[in-house]
């Protein structure tokens, strides 16, 4: 115990140098030589945790994803909120997390998750995202369900189709955004975008239109302006 207590503390002292060179240099401009004088480390002990850069990208993701889900999970265990709240709240609380880091995610992780140098850590991703998320999902859908407020018949099948309504909704984000920037696109059509979104899980989980708000319009600015 003791001894795979101090391999993943070693695991993480490379998540936070990395982490920390990405903020600073960006992904491209890191380089493993960058990590190991960051950390005191050899090649070896690199690679004896991570196969390649791509792999520890893939760690720094990770680690973001659960300080995001962790900063929500109060939210989700609050026995005053209903079904509908705690899966609205979900998804803006992991916004709200995103816009804090707004530099970041827009300066470094977003341009390095559209290389196509990166399919393989974008899929990786979403996979890994995909597992964290539906069980998740599955409790609030359960909960509306009980509540009489969600009509399904699987919550756990229905959660899986919410969360990749969800995630491919983050692809199309990800191309609104670059066509904002180029101007290509007005703001009203990321609007009718997000809208769609909306729409879409009323009629997943059976809800009157209207029953989830998504971002304020504030909020879509700050992305999307």
């Amino acid at each position: 115990m003791k001894a795979a207590a101090a391999q993943a503390v070693r695991r993480d002292a490379f998540v936070d140098a990395a982490l920390r060179l990405i903020t600073v240099k960006g992904y491209e401009q890191m380089s493993v030589q960058d990590v190991l004088e960051e950390v005191g480390a050899s090649k070896g002990a690199f690679y004896h945790y991570f196969d390649s850069k791509r792999a520890l990208l893939l760690a720094v993701i990770e680690r973001m994803t659960d300080a995001a889900l962790e900063q929500v999970a109060p939210m989700l265990h609050d026995p005053n909120l209903s079904a509908v709240e705690k899966l609205d709240g979900f998804f803006r609380g992991i916004a709200a997390w995103k816009g804090e880091r707004r530099d970041f995610v827009l300066g470094t992780l977003l341009q390095t998750w559209v290389s196509d140098d990166n399919a393989i850590v974008r899929e990786k991703t979403r996979r890994s995202a995909r597992d964290r998320i539906v069980p998740i999902v599955a409790a609030i859908v359960r909960q509306g369900v009980e509540e009489g407020l969600f009509t399904v018949s699987s919550p756990d099948d229905t959660a899986m189709v919410v969360v990749s309504v969800i995630l491919g909704f983050q692809e199309i984000a990800t191309d609104l955004f670059f066509a904002r920037q180029a101007g290509a696109i007005t703001f009203a059509a990321v609007e009718r975008g997000l809208a769609a979104e909306l729409e879409a899980l009323d009629r997943i989980l059976g809800v009157p239109a209207g029953s989830f708000r998504g971002l304020d319009r504030a909020t879509l600015r700050q992305w999307f302006d």
